[in-house]
């Protein structure tokens, strides 16, 4: 286990280095002069012009300003904003609100999966499997951004059951209708998995051999069914969690949450590549350990499973 571990860590090595390196290639070759930029309309003086383009290493050559970038990094040193902050306060600042509504996003998107994926396999035709799958249909059709529009107009401003926007209250319940509508627009994926999952389990040969031995399907299904269902869900809620992290930016400009997507807009407008590359490397480092944790759960899971 722990050789599978560190491989997979070697393996992430490269994935990282090429993905740092992507994204700071593309932020430079935005067009336009980011530095120029701040001034506004007004003309600076070209000293003074310069000078802040080699506090920020923007008169050196890409390659250059690249390794600049790794070397501070190894070091904890993310870098500054235009705006003279530290790129890792607004990281610190900015992290944990994400994580709170993506997390609670991909919880629910988890339990919803589960259940509804669990209930549809076990009645495969019935009226409860056609509804859900006419949902799912209905569901999966709607944009994220209109439903977000929708919820907001009708259950925040209509019905007043939550806030409109979040703002600086990023508590739990505050978030709550976001994150709600953002499970609902990708609990499909794994409800379809599960509910296929499930199906195809009770056909297993395990199966038939526990219901020959007298066990009861309130037993079979928990421990023999459900169990081995998961695999593919979580699966995929692993892939969710990696693409809500760093897709809230819709979101989070919709009901005004202070988190990482509206810092990585102002900053890609601003052409702030430091800070896009560093929210880039976090935003990797944690799909990355994510899927390592998600792999290692798959032995927990699945008895058959090991690494070696």
């Amino acid at each position: 286990m722990l050789m599978y571990v560190v491989r997979r860590l070697l393996q992430a090595i490269p994935v990282f280095l090429g993905t740092t390196f992507l994204i700071y290639f593309m932020v430079f070759s935005m067009p336009g002069d980011p530095i120029l930029a701040l001034f506004g309309e007004k003309t600076p003086n070209p000293a003074v012009l310069e000078a802040v383009r080699a506090q920020y290493h923007l008169d050196q050559p890409f390659f250059m300003q690249y390794l600049h970038y790794l070397q501070n990094l190894l070091t904890g040193n993310m870098g500054t904003t235009f705006s003279g902050q530290e790129v890792s306060d607004v990281l610190a600042r900015a992290f944990p609100v994400t994580l709170k509504l993506v997390l609670m996003a991909v919880v629910i998107e988890f339990i919803l999966a589960v259940v509804i994926g669990l209930i549809s396999g076990l009645r495969k035709g019935g009226i409860i499997d056609n509804t859900n799958l006419v949902v799912a249909l209905v569901l999966s059709s709607v944009p994220p951004f209109v439903a977000l529009f929708l919820a907001q107009y009708f259950i925040g401003i209509k019905l007043g059951w939550a806030p409109v926007t979040v703002g600086a209250n990023t508590t739990w319940s505050a978030m709550f209708l976001p994150a709600l509508v953002i499970a609902l627009t990708i609990y499909v994926t794994g409800m379809r998995l599960m509910r296929g999952s499930v199906i195809e389990a009770q056909s297993a040969d395990y199966v038939r051999t526990a219901l020959a031995k007298g066990l009861t399907r309130r037993r079979i299904i928990p421990v023999h069914v459900a169990r081995n269902s998961l695999i593919p869900v979580i699966t995929n809620t692993a892939a969710s969690f990696g693409a809500l992290i760093a897709g809230t930016t819709v979101t989070e400009g919709i009901f005004n949450i202070p988190g990482v997507g509206k810092v990585l807009f102002d900053a890609i407008v601003r052409g702030e590549t430091v800070t896009v590359v560093s929210i880039v490397t976090i935003l990797t480092i944690l799909y990355i350990i994510v899927n390592i944790l998600v792999d290692l759960l798959y032995a927990v899971l699945d008895p058959r499973i090991r690494y070696v």
